[in-house]
């Protein structure tokens, strides 16, 4: 049986997050991206290879090349996670905000 990794498990990683930025700003080949670390390729390539399983990153062929561009569906996925959980500790920094300010100053 196959185990599918989820964008969870892919941004877990400190070297995948860099990699997901790297490539949100331009589509990368593969040894443009290892070229940015000081890993191996084979190391870069397997990190590449978590991302694009979990569907963070497409692939497109251009000639010989490879590039990797991010799909922004798949961060929508981390963010619509995210959204609830913000919106809850904006509501309760907002009550401490409030509460702070209408504490009197001791001096």
């Amino acid at each position: 049986m196959k185990l599918r990794r989820d964008v969870f498990q892919a941004i877990a990683d400190p070297t995948r997050r860099v990699i997901i930025s790297m490539v949100a700003v331009q589509a990368m080949t593969p040894g443009a991206i290892a070229e940015e670390f000081d890993f191996s390729r084979q190391t870069i390539s397997k990190h590449i290879q978590i991302l694009t399983e979990c569907e963070l990153l497409k692939q497109e062929q251009t000639g010989r090349e490879i590039y990797y561009h991010l799909n922004p569906e798949k961060l929508k996925e981390i963010a619509n996670f995210i959204e609830p959980y913000r919106k809850m500790w904006d509501e309760r920094f907002d009550k401490l905000e409030t509460i702070m300010k209408n504490q009197p100053n001791k001096a």
